[in-house]
């Protein structure tokens, strides 16, 4: 497998550092407000890598923090006037709600950045102690310049870094580049050795990838917008801290874009991932993304959005054709097939989600030409890897829905036997009937009448229709 390591500017040969164990930490959101498509992007992108990695059977512990102390998020505190605990939990909770919509794996580790705060004040005093950094009037600042590598990821020669820097305006410090390890802050802050104060964005990072996955990790991911100053004083606090090479792999994924601009909320410019959910399901954002190349920008447009939508609807289709004519039978192995071959030579060209797809959508033809031609054993391969590897890109095929009728057909059979539905609901037809029974079902368990809910559930099992409950309701499908 290759991916383009944005430290080295190239593409290079994937090794982990610990034979088959892989370490990867992605940058996760600061919780302060809805997220937006440029955040799908971003965990999609990734979620995919994941993916990827364990598909290749390689043992992938994936740490992604949750920003939950910051200057946007006490803002947003004081504008409500409500409290950084009370906004940060519920724009998490939206976060997360918005990631499980898309199908985006939970990490192994998500680690909060006020969960992590005395990390973060020992390798501060690391670093004062080695002369890294320095304390004045309770802040504390990180001297860039004698970090000599600095700059090396973005590729800026330090002089030129001082325009266009996040830099805080202080007459204070140092050195203009000097970064905040530590602010203090009287009002909203912890106690430490140094203030009472919060930490700077950078620490956070650096003390939760080390506290949950070590000195020295194999992947480091996010969005090219984090690569300066965010990445880069990364590098330099945690090499300095640490003695060692911070990270081998440094990923960064391009900017959805709006009329040529990146997305983002600074330019109020940005589509929040709810109401893309609200016209387009999850595949179909999903396939909008991965259509192009990780590295590369994506431009939203409801055009673009409406043929993604269509790309999916076809292999929708193509699997549930498929697995109707095959009975839902399909061949145990296909780990040696042309097209999972071809699926891999993709993906190990760092990532190459695009090629990755047309392999997708041509077994999706030759599985529509097999249920054409009558061709079962062909159609069981299809089937078979067009159900692997939509997985493995993170697709979630539905089942098809029975249609109206044949679901009445099917109930009929066993109405005779549902004595607790009167005679004028019996005569209810397909779904309005189902909706009545599954009714039914609930009522009995809420009421502990364990005898008609597994009556109902035996008798719908006896028609190929199983129910599925959780804290959500039920759902039924068909075997």
């Amino acid at each position: 497998m290759k991916i383009f390591n944005t430290y080295s500017n190239s593409i290079e040969e994937f090794k982990p550092l610990n034979g088959n164990n892989v370490n990867m930490y992605v940058c996760g959101p600061t919780v302060y407000d809805y997220p937006h498509l440029g955040h799908a992007r971003c965990y999609i992108t990734w979620d995919v890598l994941y993916r990827y990695l364990k598909f290749l059977g390689y043992n992938v512990k994936y740490c992604r923090n949750i920003t939950d102390v910051d200057d946007k998020i006490l803002k947003k505190a004081r504008e409500e006037n409500s409290t950084a605990e009370v906004i940060s939990r519920r724009y998490y909770e939206i976060f997360s709600e918005a990631m499980k919509k898309l199908n985006v794996l939970k990490p192994d580790v998500e680690p909060f950045a006020t969960k992590t705060i005395g990390e973060m004040i020992s390798i501060i005093k690391d670093l004062i102690k080695n002369g890294y950094a320095y304390e004045v009037e309770g802040d504390v600042y990180f001297r860039v310049k004698k970090f000599k590598q600095y700059g090396y990821l973005s590729k800026q020669p330090i002089e030129d870094l001082i325009a266009g820097a996040r830099v805080e305006t202080s007459s204070i410090k140092e050195d203009a580049l000097d970064f905040a390890l530590w602010k203090k802050d009287e009002e909203f802050g912890y106690m430490s050795p140094f203030s009472k104060g919060r930490p700077g964005w950078h620490i956070e990072c650096s003390a939760m990838a080390r506290k949950h996955l070590g000195k020295t990790i194999d992947i480091h991911a996010g969005g090219a917008d984090l690569i300066f100053p965010h990445h880069e004083n990364e590098i330099a606090q945690s090499e300095c801290a640490n003695g060692c090479k911070f990270v081998n792999y440094w990923l960064h994924n391009g900017f959805v874009t709006i009329n040529k601009e990146k997305m983002s909320k600074s330019l109020k410019n940005f589509v929040t991932i709810n109401d893309m959910l609200a016209n387009y399901d999850s595949n179909t954002i999903r396939i909008f993304i991965l259509t192009n190349h990780y590295r590369m920008p994506v431009e939203f447009s409801s055009d673009v959005l409406d043929g993604a939508r269509a790309g999916w609807k076809r292999i929708q289709t193509a699997v549930n054709q498929a697995v109707k004519f095959t009975q839902g039978e399909i061949l145990p192995d296909i780990s040696d097939s042309d097209e999972v071959r071809a699926f891999k030579d993709a993906m190990d060209n760092d990532l190459n989600t695009s090629k990755a797809l047309a392999v997708i959508f041509d077994t999706a033809t030759n599985a529509n030409k097999a249920v054409a031609q009558n061709d079962k054993e062909s159609a069981k391969k299809y089937t078979a890897v067009l159900l692997k590897l939509t997985d493995v890109l993170g697709f979630n095929i539905e089942k098809e829905k029975l249609s109206e009728e044949e679901l009445h057909s099917r109930l009929t059979t066993i109405l005779d036997e549902m004595d607790f539905l009167t005679e004028e609901e019996k005569s209810l037809t397909g779904y309005t009937l189902m909706d009545k029974i599954t009714e039914y079902r609930n009522k009995a368990r809420a009421e502990k009448n364990w005898a008609i809910a597994d009556k109902v559930r035996t008798l719908l099992d006896r028609i190929g229709i199983i129910l599925k409950d959780s804290k959500e309701g039920t759902v039924w499908e068909e075997k």
